[in-house]
């Protein structure tokens, strides 16, 4: 009676000394005291059935199992290939052929697996399921044309039929074909670096536009600074007029044709090119009572004034509408193809530029009527009602294919455009008089 007791009131001492009687290692001791332990917990009551007593062993084996497999210690593979070499190397040197046999086989799986777990987890990090798939089906499809010809006599007759081949002619052809392959080659070489300089090439461009992009970015905030007070109206002094100019001219001088469109077009929206009326005693703008500052043709200035910054200028197929390009020196400017719809041409000098394809509609060439306007003079002012001295230019100018010619705009052209503007006017200018006389 005192043993039963005492086993039953100290289960764990019990157990130790038994583990240690039986020789048990500490790993299955633990396995042993985990489940001794739960055995102490009270089972619910449908453990208690024969079902369920069932299931709770079937659900411990594994947890016992697994870590009984965690305590297993992994041989090592190295040592085993050396084992392996060495015994293949006695049996070889002693002239023992079963021991090189075996050292040489097991050298050889353990190798070939170690190889393919390696092998296997560079496929997996490099390879996507769906390129393995593929991969194992070219393999198979591959084995499986050979079984077929093997099976089905095909390689007899691909063997008769290659016995019969004249090999001389074979060799030639293969000569005349590597030949053409390395002419492909070649052509694919100069394909492929074709395309790199055209990727190049549009890389560069790309990068051009967006730093011509920044800079004018740049130069629009710089003006707006300049020319505008802390309330936001404008405030230019002589300096600042210069200044600003002397900005413009640098802008205009290194961008492509639609920087130069851009800038022209902020300058005139944002009414820098329009003459502004000014007040005498201190020359700053006088607002006009309508939310903007009045205009002065007469004797009105500029906040910048663009003078010949645009001759020579090539503004090719560029947005220019409702620009104001009056009192400018255009000569030998490239405005073909523009859209200068609504853009004040007025005292502009046009000598020798290209306007064919342009759109004219609504073009300011003089003020006044169209009887009294004549080319702006060096000597002479001009008069903005009668249109004397108001008019543009335009000795020497190509309209050849302009649209949306008026009436006016034709008769103005022909009668002081001279013999060669004359010639490029479309539908001609038949009965209007060439008061040039040259």
């Amino acid at each position: 009676m005192p043993s039963i007791f005492n086993s039953s009131s100290n289960p764990a001492q019990s157990e130790d000394q038994a583990s240690a009687v039986s020789g048990q290692p500490g790993l299955e001791r633990q396995v042993v005291q985990a489940s001794s332990i739960s055995a102490r917990q009270p089972a619910p009551v449908d453990a208690l059935m024969p079902d369920a007593l069932l299931l709770n062993e079937a659900s411990a084996m594994p947890i016992s199992l697994s870590i009984a497999r965690r305590g297993q210690v992994q041989p090592p593979l190295g040592l085993i290939i050396t084992i392996a070499v060495s015994l293949m190397v006695a049996g070889l040197w002693f002239n023992a052929f079963w021991l090189g046999f075996s050292g040489a086989t097991v050298a050889l799986l353990v190798s070939l697996r170690v190889l393919w777990v390696a092998t296997a987890d560079v496929l997996i990090e490099l390879l996507s399921p769906q390129q393995r798939t593929l991969s194992i089906g070219i393999v198979g499809l591959i084995a499986a044309v050979i079984g077929f010809v093997y099976l089905t006599g095909g390689a007899d007759r691909l063997s008769e039929f290659l016995s019969q081949l004249n090999w001389d002619a074979v060799g030639a052809a293969g000569e005349v074909i590597g030949a053409v392959g390395q002419i492909l080659i070649a052509l694919l070489a100069v394909y492929v670096a074709w395309r790199q300089y055209v990727i190049s090439k549009n890389l560069t461009i790309q990068q051009n536009l967006i730093t011509q992009q920044q800079t004018i970015d740049t130069y629009f905030q710089g003006v707006s600074d300049l020319v505008l007070d802390e309330e936001g109206l404008l405030e230019d002094w002589p300096q600042e007029r210069a200044i600003a100019e002397g900005r413009t001219a640098a802008i205009l001088s290194s961008v492509d044709a639609n920087g130069k469109a851009k800038v022209l077009r902020f300058l005139s929206r944002s009414r820098l090119l329009t003459p502004l009326e000014r007040d005498r005693r201190l020359g700053r703008p006088i607002l006009d009572g309508l939310g903007s500052y009045a205009e002065d043709r007469e004797s009105g200035v500029r906040v910048i004034d663009l003078g010949v910054m645009l001759a020579n200028a090539d503004l090719e197929g560029t947005d220019l509408r409702w620009v104001d390009l009056s009192d400018i020196n255009l000569i030998r400017a490239n405005l073909s193809r523009c859209e200068l719809v609504r853009v004040n041409l007025s005292r502009t000098i046009l000598c020798g530029s290209n306007l064919s394809e342009a759109d004219l509609r609504g073009v300011r060439l003089f003020y006044g009527s169209v009887e009294t306007a004549t080319p702006r003079s060096l000597t002479d002012l001009p008069n903005y009602k009668t249109g004397e001295f108001t008019g543009a230019v335009v000795e020497g100018a190509d309209f050849t294919g302009v649209q949306q010619l008026s009436a006016e705009q034709r008769y103005y052209c022909c009668a002081w455009g001279g013999s060669a503007t004359r010639s490029t006017i479309p539908g001609g200018c038949e009965g209007i008089p060439n008061r040039l006389n040259r």
